[in-house]
């Protein structure tokens, strides 16, 4: 070769990028690179027999190209495995798929898979902002069966018009519990699988991935159910615990899919994995009271779930369902009496003006304010006794009950116990509203 009058050519563009070259036998018209014959033997030796499939761990034949696995947000020749085409030398001079050795047989296998999941009607997944979440069991058991079908109605979007939605979430909960229980016989193997993909330009992102037991996985959503149990007072009763429920709650518009990025998938880890709730909920969830001054039944679960997966493992003591005249915590204290002062408010005025004008200083510096919030008080009191002199001691009383547990105003309250405020002043009121139910 180096006596070939175009080897001194060759040497001084060989370490060049792209530079590359081939044999032509004399008398031939083609490269030896484009014979047929050649090019079969080398399919069979780098086939068959000479490439590793990474996924079933045999030697097969490889894809070069993988079939695409379009998701919400993605182009419509995404895939979850791709490599540049064209883009030179790949790893080790090798190009396409066989930097990364997939065989035709596991290709097909995982794509028909995945676009099965994806398709537009599947119940194996749910959508959350820009989040794909697929979900499947490893068997075709009843408990199987019956927890892809529930986690569907947990965490997908439920149509309400012609369905009782609260009655359905309920059977969620009752299947959960049951599979956990043993009450659904599972297989000892039986497993639970979740994969959560993101639109990545021409590539899927894998953004979330989690497998274990069947029975585990159960005893987990059913955590997830009593963490975020709480009094309802609602005469129209609908579901609150689900993911769209508690993100389209904390967020401005009321819709989930304008969460913020990572929230999502924070959520989702807590309730796939028994895992603290994310601040970032928190935080959003108080910045939510705060700019609608309305402390709903979502939004209080929050609190609640929130304070008692943080402090699980320490002596603060558990938040309850309902009202707990027990808690001395100076932040719930003082969210009960603001609530009480509003009642009283109403009562008299029909109206709760102090609400609009004192509640995010009460529930943040309650020294500042309180003493403005209980002069007026003593006025809607006094109002009140006139007309109803019953009704107006009710509420006094009340309001004498919590003040002596009130060592004094606090001049601040950290977030934690901002939380404690709103979710004492829910339960105060709906206690309230439990009271008149029941008179």
């Amino acid at each position: 070769m180096q006596k070939d009058s175009l080897w001194d050519d060759i040497a001084k563009n060989l370490n060049k990028k792209y530079s590359t070259f081939s044999f032509l036998i004399e008398g031939d018209t083609k490269i030896v690179a484009s014979k047929r014959e050649l090019i079969n033997l080398f399919d069979e030796n780098h086939g068959v027999a000479g490439n590793l499939c990474l996924i079933t761990g045999r030697y097969s034949k490889v894809v070069e190209i993988t079939t695409a696995t379009k998701i919400l947000g993605s182009q419509e020749t995404a895939k979850l495995v791709a490599f540049q085409v064209n883009s030179g030398y790949d790893s080790y001079g090798k190009s396409k798929g066989y930097n990364a050795p997939i065989s035709e047989e596991a290709e097909f296998a995982y794509t028909t898979a995945l676009n099965h999941l994806l398709r537009s009607d599947s119940h194996n997944k749910f959508m959350v902002g820009s989040r794909t979440y697929l979900f499947w069991a490893s068997s075709n058991s009843e408990a199987s069966k019956e927890s892809e079908n529930s986690l569907f109605s947990l965490l997908g979007r439920i149509e309400e018009e012609n369905d009782d939605s609260n009655r359905r979430i309920k059977l969620v909960y009752d299947t959960f519990q049951s599979i956990y229980n043993g009450k659904l016989s599972a297989n000892d193997d039986d497993k639970f699988f979740i994969l959560g993909l993101a639109p990545n330009s021409a590539r899927i992102a894998v953004v979330y991935w989690n497998e274990m037991p069947l029975r585990e996985f159960a005893g987990l959503i059913s955590k997830h159910f009593t963490d975020m149990e709480m009094v309802d007072t609602r005469k129209d009763k609908k579901p609150y615990v689900g993911m769209h429920s508690i993100l389209g709650n904390v967020t401005l518009g009321g819709k989930s899919s304008d969460a913020t990025p990572n929230l999502p998938d924070a959520v989702v880890r807590s309730i796939f994995q028994g895992l603290p709730y994310p601040a970032s909920l928190f935080q959003a969830c108080i910045r939510r009271i705060r700019a609608e001054q309305s402390v709903n039944i979502v939004r209080a679960a929050i609190i609640k779930a929130y304070l008692n997966r943080l402090n699980e493992n320490n002596n603060h003591k558990k938040l309850d369902i309902m009202l707990d005249k027990e808690n001395q915590n100076q932040g719930y204290l003082c969210g009960r009496l603001f609530a009480v002062l509003e009642n009283l408010q109403y009562a008299a005025n029909k109206q709760d003006s102090i609400r609009s004008s004192y509640m995010n200083a009460a529930s943040s510096t309650p020294s500042t304010v309180f003493s403005t919030v209980l002069k007026l008080s003593n006025s809607h009191y006094a109002k009140l006794a006139k007309e109803k002199k019953g009704l107006a001691n009710f509420f006094d009383n009340q309001k004498k009950e919590i003040i002596v547990l009130i060592q004094n105003f606090p001049n601040t309250l950290s977030l934690e116990d901002q939380g404690r405020f709103f979710l004492g002043y829910y339960h105060q009121k709906a206690h309230r509203e439990n009271q008149e139910t029941e008179e």
